[in-house]
């Protein structure tokens, strides 16, 4: 069996936008296959008894971040708009990224949803905006919005979001190896990618 890494991120995630945009290409470079996992931190902070990002809470820390993202990005040749608000919803994003319609090409479209959110300053909260998305891919917008209404669906990303949880995910990127090793961050993809290369079920 191929390695394979589990990546989670969450669309409204600063960091899971860099990890996004560099994670096929390293993961190639070491034969490990990618499982997108998108899920809600929302309701992870909320058990924390958090009703924001943390970013958010902290001052200092969100002043941080914001530099930091601002460098790491100028290094890896992104574009970076800081969206406002922030953190958006990103309950529609995560819902059309599980949907059938959606699914086969979830990490193009994920990827998209990071660049017109984090490098154009999209609202990701924004139908119109995420059916560009869909649209742009080749798809069917109209299906795929239905869809994401749907009751399967919306459990499918419970689900996801509860999985997070029983893995005691507390923020995104986080990486998750076959044999349960869990990274968290963007600068740990690396260190999981090489992890999991290692591993052998």
């Amino acid at each position: 069996m191929r390695p394979k890494l589990d990546f989670w991120y969450e669309f409204a995630s600063t960091y899971s936008y860099l990890a996004a945009l560099r994670i096929e290409a390293l993961a190639k470079e070491r034969n490990v296959d990618i499982a997108w996992r998108p899920f809600l931190l929302g309701p992870i902070f909320k058990a924390q008894g958090w009703d924001t990002s943390p970013f958010n809470l902290f001052p200092h820390k969100g002043a941080y971040m914001w530099r930091d993202i601002e460098r790491l990005c100028d290094a890896q040749g992104l574009k970076f708009r800081r969206p406002e608000p922030f953190p958006q919803s990103s309950l529609l994003a995560a819902r059309l990224a599980l949907t059938p319609e959606v699914t086969p090409r979830r990490a193009e479209f994920s990827r998209r949803v990071y660049l017109v959110h984090f490098a154009e300053g999209a609202r990701i909260d924004d139908e119109a905006v995420l059916r560009g998305i869909v649209e742009s891919l080749g798809l069917d917008a109209d299906t795929a919005l239905t869809q994401s209404r749907s009751d399967a669906v919306k459990l499918g990303l419970r689900q996801a979001t509860d999985e997070a949880m029983r893995l005691k995910l507390f923020g995104a990127p986080s990486f998750v190896t076959l044999k349960g090793e869990v990274f968290w961050g963007n600068d740990r993809l690396e260190t999981a990618l090489g992890w999991a290369s290692k591993e052998r079920s």
